[in-house]
């Protein structure tokens, strides 16, 4: 694989790292040190796919080009830019048998694999809550950002991250999302949401960018039991719980796994993409037209749908 790393800000860097010698040529129209300023300066006959760490707005004009001549790209959450344009796109890249992938990289933490397995065992019985509570503290640096700190916010930015997480553990649930709780209380977009489905298995979606240390948390109510999740590797240790019920009550027996590692998602998503494009496919777009719809529904925001 012969990778080309469009955007040397935050992502950028992180990217090369987990890429090393497939790297072939980084693009940024601003930063010292990139071998090209535009995508279009790098010989198509150099490279077979390209990493986009770019802003949202540039994001589908970059992919159109990169699918009319061929080229996987492997593309930092979210993707938006409306359903239809989003399904011409994916088509595009079929036809031209490029692989489309978004990077949603926390489908690689170890514990939310460890959470898919437990769920699809059918250990937990019917499944009657999830919440997940996902925070930071980047406000500040969010509303000095030049492209961040507009439209749908904290929802596009952490929210795509749970929906998508929710798609990975239970498919798309049966009730719509709506958001109970929308706060701007440091930024011009939402800086703190509540997102809330109440089908089966009701679902409740917190996320802000008020959390001035960053945390992450899950818990999941079943029938048979519970199974809760505390940090992400890459903020520290992390803990996963799994609770077996005692009937008709009692303190529940536990298994406790703790982790304190470094990062290993960036790496495994690379390595995942690559058997992607190695295999032909599939890429993921369709779970981007859900979670653009699943934001524009809950919030009204037509610039998602």
């Amino acid at each position: 694989m012969r990778l080309v790393v469009v955007g040397m800000g935050v992502q950028g860097p992180k990217r090369t790292a987990a890429a090393g010698s497939d790297v072939v040529a980084t693009v940024d129209p601003e930063k010292d040190g990139a071998t090209h300023r535009s995508l279009r300066d790098v010989a198509l006959d150099r490279y077979d796919a390209a990493a986009l760490c770019v802003p949202d707005d540039a994001k589908l004009e970059l992919m159109e080009y990169l699918a009319r001549h061929g080229k996987h790209a492997l593309v930092e959450k979210p993707v938006v830019g409306g359903g239809a344009r989003l399904a011409a796109l994916a088509a595009l890249a079929r036809g031209s048998g490029a692989v489309f992938y978004t990077a949603y990289n926390h489908r690689f933490e170890p514990h939310f694999v460890r959470m898919k397995a437990l769920l699809e065992s059918g250990e937990l019985g019917r499944i009657y809550t999830l919440r997940m509570f996902y925070g930071n503290g980047t406000a500040r640096l969010v509303r000095g950002s030049r492209w961040r700190d507009r439209g749908s916010g904290v929802l596009r930015d952490l929210g795509s991250h749970l929906l998508d997480t929710v798609l990975y553990w239970l498919g798309e649930p049966d009730a719509p999302f709506a958001a109970t709780a929308i706060g701007t209380f440091e930024n011009a977009s939402p800086d703190h949401a509540v997102l809330t489905s109440a089908g089966r298995t009701t679902i409740q979606l917190e996320m802000t960018l008020l959390s001035w240390r960053n945390h992450f948390t899950c818990d999941v109510l079943a029938e048979r039991g519970s199974a809760h999740i505390e940090g992400l590797c890459k903020w520290g240790p992390a803990t996963f719980r799994h609770r077996r019920r005692i009937l008709p009550s009692g303190r529940p027996t536990e298994e406790v796994v703790t982790l304190d590692q470094a990062d290993p998602t960036w790496d495994a998503e690379y390595r995942h993409f690559k058997a992607l494009c190695a295999a032909g496919g599939p890429g993921n777009l369709d779970n981007d037209i859900w979670i653009g719809a699943a934001l524009a529904r809950s919030i009204g925001d037509s610039a998602h749908a």
